[in-house]
């Protein structure tokens, strides 16, 4: 009986998770989640690698938003380097922090890119749309080339949040 009781309130405890539509805060806050549940993303960028080319301010942003709703749709995740691991700290909207794209990465794609390379196909997953053009971005070109490996599970987590791609506001 008590054991029935701790389970219920336990389940009853666990707040509920905000519906998110593809690439709007909710989404991010759930994307910030998912790089820190990945064990690829929190070990190969973290330290020296790529997370502590910041330029001295602790933390690095991408910026991320869909070509069919404009630049002001954009979403941020905050990366800092915990002890050695790449950690995503914030999932939202831009927080006013300014991006400086000598270290910070701010990327879009069409919504039918975003599909394909979020899906990781082989003719347009992550390396290829960045080869071919398909994901548009403005950051360390080279810098982005030496943790390419890592860096795509970034991208394939945009097909695995999940979101439906409503109509831009």
């Amino acid at each position: 009986m008590i054991k029935k009781l701790i389970i219920a309130l336990a389940i009853t405890s666990i707040p509920a998770v905000a519906s998110a539509d593809f690439m709007d805060s909710n989404w991010a806050k759930k994307a910030c989640g998912m790089w820190n549940a990945n064990g690829t993303l929190t070990s190969k960028l973290g330290g020296k690698a790529w997370a502590a080319n910041n330029g001295g301010r602790d933390y690095k942003l991408i910026q991320i938003y869909r070509t069919d709703c404009g630049a002001g749709s954009k979403i941020q995740l905050t990366i800092e380097d915990k002890g050695g691991k790449a950690m995503c700290t914030y999932g939202g909207k831009p927080d006013g922090k300014k991006v400086n794209t000598d270290f910070d990465y701010v990327m879009h794609a069409s919504d039918k890119n975003w599909t394909c390379i979020g899906a990781g196909e082989s003719f347009c997953g992550p390396k290829m749309a960045m080869g071919t053009g398909k994901l548009k971005f403005s950051g360390p070109k080279m810098e982005a080339m030496s943790v390419i490996g890592p860096f795509e599970q970034f991208l394939l987590l945009t097909g695995k949040v999940g979101g439906e791609k409503k109509p831009c506001k």
